[in-house]
């Protein structure tokens, strides 16, 4: 009986342990396949309802979640602060919709008023809509949608918005402005006004702390008279500075300057790099290089690095290229204006009727005269001129004088190529008509040498040789010599089967025509004169020196001659 009671209860304890482990077993499966609780939020991180004239709480309404509070309504978040007239507070998601007179405060330097929002304590945004305004430092942002995040410290507006910052006023249909770094970034129909300067693009990176702007895509700088058209470029509003890239053009009222990179300046030095081109389309010229340094206001100019100066102003078009350019403008912005042009070093010309070799070269636009320096070669038609330094005056579409100073020198080849007429002289002056020579001068120490030609078939009669003291040649229409007059004259008749070989050419003939450009493109090649070929420097006496002494010893003795 003992034993039987025994195991009786021995069993009944075997299945309190057996009951006891199950239930254990089902408690710790039910605790590993339930969620775990989310860690409890800072108690920083909860939206405090500060204040409000009334509470209350609308179980059957469309908030049922919400507080409904009114009346000076006033929140806090993380040292922000939120005020309105009346609002629905959600506990649950920490978030508010606020409405009327809607005031965001963040420390000292952000403000935001609206007519209604919402504020996410969570996510740390603010989406503010109509009539909104935020204000940092002295930065306004205008717009009727803003979403502010402030975890990342930026304003987004998405419905049209504007940005002034001092004198500076940006509008766009799209931005963000970044309230830490203090830079804004605006897309779609934006226009930039600062004073009276007014930018337009299609998408601006503004840097506020420094006043610069990025553009991005087709855009226009309009400046009083000057626009400037690019694709990339940055433009500070403090400064009135521009610097372009992606071909870009400056048009100042009847001047346009192109290059692949700009830097304009406003009533400043402009600078161009690349394939500049400047074109002055009311005086009709224009200036080709790679580098051009220009100022608008006094109308000066440096091209270098493959220069070209082309004048389009007459029916023919001249080319002049050389190393450096410089272009001096007098009397700008009046009907006086005039423009000198200085050339060097290198300098090859080339128009149909006139072709040019020489050291350096200035043209007055004044006077329409082109003086060229050191060695200096002028081609028209079959005529050669040279001398120490020529001026050559245009008139219309054709030279109208040219004046020989130094060492002058001019040939005329014949239709055989082999002789040549040929005139040396201290100056020379020739005069042309429709770009053909009719008349020529020379003065002092003049010799020439003539062939006659029969007026049957032009073929050659005879050779005159003449010394002068000053002669005049008349051409005509067909450069045939019509007359030569000269006072005190003596010369030399050969028939020109006796013409000594010695007699065919004057001691200092040259003829240069390896050197005269052949077209617009052969001005880029240079081919100067060889060194032997350079006319020789003419030493001119200096004037004698008086030296005066205050010495006794050192006065000059009176003889008495000078008595």
């Amino acid at each position: 009986m003992i034993s039987k009671n025994f195991l009786n209860n021995n069993n009944r304890h075997r299945i309190k342990l057996l009951l006891i482990l199950c239930l254990f077993g089902f408690c710790l499966v039910q605790a590993m396949q339930s969620p775990k609780r989310k860690a409890k939020r800072p108690q920083g991180d909860r939206v405090y309802l500060l204040h409000a004239d009334e509470l209350k709480y609308d179980m059957f309404g469309n908030n049922p979640d919400a507080q409904i509070v009114k009346g000076k309504v006033s929140f806090l978040h993380q040292g922000a602060h939120l005020t309105c007239d009346s609002a629905y507070f959600y506990q649950n998601t920490n978030s508010v919709k606020a409405f009327g007179h809607v005031h965001f405060r963040q420390g000292d330097t952000l403000s935001l008023v609206c007519d209604r929002a919402e504020y996410d304590g969570l996510m740390q945004m603010m989406r503010a809509r109509n009539n909104v305004v935020l204000h940092h430092r002295r930065q306004v942002l205008r717009t009727d949608s803003l979403d502010y995040d402030r975890l990342y410290e930026m304003a987004n507006f998405f419905e049209g918005g504007t940005l002034i910052d001092g004198k500076d006023r940006l509008v766009s249909d799209w931005g963000e402005y970044h309230t830490k770094t203090r830079e804004a970034k605006f897309v779609f129909n934006v226009k930039l006004r600062s004073g009276k300067d007014l930018v337009t693009t299609d998408t601006l990176y503004y840097d506020v702390r420094k006043s610069t702007a990025h553009m991005v895509g087709p855009s226009r700088i309009v400046s009083g008279s000057s626009v400037v058209n690019t694709k990339d470029g940055y433009y500070d509003t403090k400064t009135d500075h521009a610097l372009l890239y992606g071909r870009s053009t400056l048009v100042d009222k009847d001047k346009t300057i192109t290059g692949d990179s700009l830097y304009y300046v406003k009533d400043g030095n402009s600078q161009g790099f690349g394939n500049v081109i400047y074109n002055d389309k009311k005086n009709r010229n224009s200036l080709h290089c790679n580098y051009l340094r220009y100022n608008e206001k006094t109308g000066y100019g440096f091209a270098t690095r493959n220069p070209v100066a082309i004048d389009y102003s007459q029916k023919d078009t001249l080319w002049v290229h050389s190393d450096t350019m410089k272009i001096y403008t007098f009397h700008i912005n009046t009907d006086s204006v005039y423009r000198k042009v200085h050339a060097y070093s290198k300098v090859r010309a080339y128009r149909q009727d006139v072709q040019a070799v020489c050291d350096s070269m200035v043209f007055n636009s004044q006077d329409s005269c082109m003086t060229m320096y050191k060695d200096p070669i002028v081609w028209n038609l079959n005529r050669q001129l040279l001398g120490e330094e020529i001026k050559v005056y245009m008139n219309d579409s054709t030279v109208r004088m040219a004046h020989v100073i130094g060492q002058a020198l001019s040939v005329d080849v014949m239709p055989d190529s082999v002789h040549f007429n040929q005139v040396t002289s201290k100056e020379m002056k020739a005069y042309f008509e429709n770009g053909q020579a009719r008349m020529g001068e020379s003065i002092g120490n003049v010799q020439t040498i003539y062939f006659l030609t029969n007026d049957k078939d032009s073929s050659l009669v005879g050779m005159n040789y003449m010394e002068t003291d000053t002669m005049r040649m008349y051409l005509s229409p067909e450069r045939q010599l019509q007359k030569i007059w000269s006072n005190k004259s003596v010369g030399t008749f050969y028939p020109i089967t006796q013409v000594p070989p010695a007699k065919l050419k004057l001691p200092n003939f040259a003829w240069f025509d390896d050197i005269r450009p052949k077209d617009k493109n052969d001005i880029f090649v240079w081919r100067g004169k060889k060194q032997d070929q350079q006319l020789k420097v003419i030493k001119r006496h200096a004037a004698p020196l008086q030296v005066l002494s205050s010495k006794k010893s050192e006065m000059p003795v009176k003889t008495e001659s000078s008595r």
